[in-house]
């Protein structure tokens, strides 16, 4: 099948592009700047473009002779505080991969959303589910869309992101603390997407992929304090604490933590429908595969405890 790739260079796409290719397929990826995803052009079967997806006819030339589109684009802050940012990346770039679609005749596409999509205040939730409604008003395509809870694995922006934290941060001031999530693994993702791919029951569906538990956040960055070998008090803030804490760091480079991301934490991440199971996965927890990529290994932790003690 030849597969032309939205938001493909991010981490998702990295680990979807080498379960097309072993299952055969062609994947022409899409970016902004080839240069930076060369690597990826070493998998089999992939083909690296660089174009500019938002101007006229660029995804219409793009999707000919395409027998499928996958669109992995979302950002989870924008660089103001308006959710224009969110909407030109959720909605108006779906708006355009259903327009070309339509005009190419190609309709299959696969979307990856998130999990309560439409719900909540946050603009990143709220243009989630324009963007999932956009696609379902689509009549003409074979759509299917994903609603996974947060993603992890080896270069997640997640467990990655709080190990940098839990580094120079002896005292965790966390927001959100009893937030509640269900990590599903990457490599459970892009396996349901392959599947889903070529499976014609999941034409017009939406499948919720979630792990096999919940968490509270507070529990998530304590587990990442321990596979990462770090001894840190982690502590929760009070709700008009972590409102203070979203509205500073909306203003502080990279946004570590933002206004729309405590409103995303409203809503809780979990679900008990899980469409793993229709598609004959048994979903991943986070003990063991976190440690692979994040932890400090239990040789290492040995050898740490003889230094320390010879160095008394």
């Amino acid at each position: 099948m030849r597969i032309v790739l939205l938001g493909a260079t991010g981490f998702v796409g990295k680990h979807l592009l080498p379960e097309l290719s072993a299952a055969g397929h062609h994947c022409i990826v899409l970016c902004r700047y080839k240069p930076a995803s060369k690597e990826l052009a070493l998998i089999p079967g992939v083909e690296l473009r660089q174009v500019d997806v938002y101007q006229d006819c660029v995804l219409s030339e793009q999707l000919e002779a395409a027998d499928a589109v996958i669109n992995l684009v979302g950002i989870l802050n924008e660089s103001g505080r308006d959710g224009s940012g969110f909407h030109r990346a959720h909605v108006e770039l779906v708006a355009k991969i259903i327009e070309a679609c339509h005009q190419v005749g190609v309709r299959r596409l696969l979307h990856l959303s998130a999990l309560h999509a439409g719900n909540g205040q946050s603009h990143y939730l709220r243009s989630k589910g324009e963007a999932e409604e956009l696609v379902l008003q689509a009549k003409e395509l074979d759509s299917t869309l994903f609603q996974p809870s947060v993603i992890f694995g080896s270069g997640d922006s997640f467990f990655n992101r709080f190990a940098g934290l839990l580094k120079l941060l002896p005292v965790m001031p966390l927001a959100c603390p009893k937030a509640r999530m269900q990590p599903v693994w990457v490599g459970d993702v892009v396996k349901a997407m392959t599947i889903a791919l070529e499976k014609k029951e999941t034409y017009g569906q939406t499948l919720v992929l979630v792990g096999p538990r919940d968490y509270s956040l507070k529990e998530l960055v304590e587990f990442t304090a321990g596979v990462t070998g770090l001894k840190r008090r982690i502590a929760g803030l009070p709700d008009p604490m972590a409102r203070l804490q979203g509205h500073l760091m909306d203003f502080v480079p990279g946004k570590p933590f933002s206004s729309d991301n405590y409103r995303s934490l409203q809503t809780d991440n979990t679900s008990t429908e899980n469409a793993f199971w229709s598609l004959g996965i048994r979903p991943h927890s986070i003990d063991g595969i976190v440690e692979s990529y994040l932890g400090v290994s239990a040789h290492q932790r040995h050898l740490d405890r003889n230094r320390a003690q010879a160095g008394r």
